[in-house]
């Protein structure tokens, strides 16, 4: 049944005991909804399953109290540090520098108008979406699947790239109600959104009609993806849907080259001169770009990389103090006035914030292990240590996808002046023929 919502000028959905899914725009004065006002949304209950990206639980391997590391003695903290540095050795501390722009922002980013946030994210956006094409994943024929995405801006750049693109559908993920969405004006014949409010642990992409139907292939993307949410994405995309998508789609090769064939003679975006446009085969996901956030908000369940930390002698307890310690890589960068401190404590666990104070350089979301730091390390210790413990959360990841038969990277996309979280992370399957595949 429709049902206002007290205290707003929109109409809610309810279905059964499925949660609010969606809202419509703001009904305006004097005028019925319409249909042309509607903004596409489906019941929660169409793709929830209760924690199937969440990991195994294993209670015998989480400790059931750990003290904060301000609590911890130096001996302890120490010893700690000692293991980070052992565990980090060989791996490549200083990452490539892909920041890169696109031409569908130029006017957006040389508008006068801007202020200085709306001109950071924008350049942020800008290279996310230069990193997409440059991995020859903007093309007709798509899912894009927007994971955390807030206002839906990320997804909304790749729809103006992507310009008469047929085919090409937008799948936006975020469990938060958000308000100015920008998906809900979209009118291009060729472009299909749809939102979903449901937390990305218990997101099964399987029951998505677009995908199990017309076989489009995915890219996930994602801007800010907060800690957690990052390792629920991947496991959603490469675990939960590719896999049980190659199940389903077992075939004889000689079948699967006769299919392929016979797709070059009746699918004319795969004729000679447009094979860039279209991968070589389907493929569930064709791609992965996503900008990291928040690695003090992982934990241990949910993280993907929980066998590359016990290949290296390390468990549940270093990684809790180590996603926390993460935290010293911005340590020096605090605003410390009242106002900072206002402004970082109002949102806390979202998959994307999309106000993002975080990003600026000047702001940053605090907790105990920032805030009380050990007083035998000096400012610049800190940082290297707090970078070290991100670097070997995300090469967890790396080694992950590589089981899951990607090829993943990790780069800087943008200047750590424009956002202190400055790293993407990217991923092709392995029978991809573009270049940009060397982790």
């Amino acid at each position: 049944m429709w049902k206002r919502r007290s205290g707003s000028a929109g109409w809610w959905w309810r279905q059964g005991k499925g949660s609010v899914v969606n809202t419509l725009e703001p009904r305006r004065s004097g005028r019925k909804c319409s249909e042309k006002n509607r903004v596409s949304f489906r019941s929660e209950t169409d793709f929830f399953i209760q924690d199937i990206n969440a990991g195994l639980k294993d209670e015998a391997e989480i400790p059931e109290q750990l003290v904060p590391i301000s609590s911890l003695s130096e001996e302890h903290l120490e010893s700690l540090i000692k293991k980070l540095r052992k565990a980090s050795e060989g791996l490549n501390s200083t990452l490539k520098d892909q920041i890169m722009s696109h031409p569908a922002l130029h006017d957006a980013l040389n508008d006068p108008k801007n202020g200085d946030s709306a001109t950071k994210h924008l350049k942020q956006q800008a290279s996310i979406l230069g990193n997409i094409e440059k991995l020859k994943l903007l093309g007709p024929r798509r899912c894009f699947v927007e994971f955390g995405a807030g206002k839906g801006k990320l997804s909304h750049w790749v729809d103006i790239a992507l310009k008469d693109a047929e085919k090409v559908h937008f799948i936006l993920v975020e469990k938060m109600t958000t308000r100015f969405k920008v998906d809900g004006k979209h009118r291009k014949k060729n472009s299909v959104f749809e939102r979903l409010q449901i937390d990305i642990q218990h997101l099964c992409l399987n029951k998505i009609p677009v995908l199990s139907k017309e076989k489009l292939p995915v890219v996930g993307i994602g801007k800010h993806l907060c800690g957690v949410a990052t390792d629920l994405a991947l496991r959603c995309l490469v675990e939960t849907y590719a896999a049980s998508c190659e199940e389903r789609n077992e075939e004889p090769l000689a079948k699967r080259i006769k299919n392929d064939k016979t797709e070059k003679e009746i699918n004319p975006l795969a004729k000679e001169g447009n094979e860039k446009s279209v991968p070589e085969k389907w493929t569930p996901v064709a791609g992965i770009v996503l900008a990291l956030c928040c690695h003090h908000r992982c934990n241990w369940r949910h993280y993907v990389g929980k066998e590359y930390f016990k290949a290296l002698g390390l468990g549940a307890v270093e990684f809790h103090y180590f996603q926390r310690m993460s935290s010293w890589a911005t340590c020096g960068m605090r605003k410390t006035s009242l106002e900072a401190s206002n402004i970082t404590t109002t949102r806390k666990d979202h998959q994307n914030d999309d106000s993002e104070e975080h990003d600026d350089g000047r702001y940053r979301i605090t907790d105990d292990s920032a805030e009380s730091l050990p007083g035998f390390l000096t400012v610049g210790e800190k940082k290297k240590i707090g970078k070290l413990c991100k670097l070997l959360i995300d090469q967890g990841r790396i080694e992950y996808l590589q089981q899951k038969g990607f090829s993943p990277a990790l780069q800087y996309y943008t200047d750590p002046m424009v956002s202190l979280e400055n790293v993407l992370l990217t991923a092709l399957p392995n029978h991809s023929s573009s270049p940009e595949t060397t982790a």
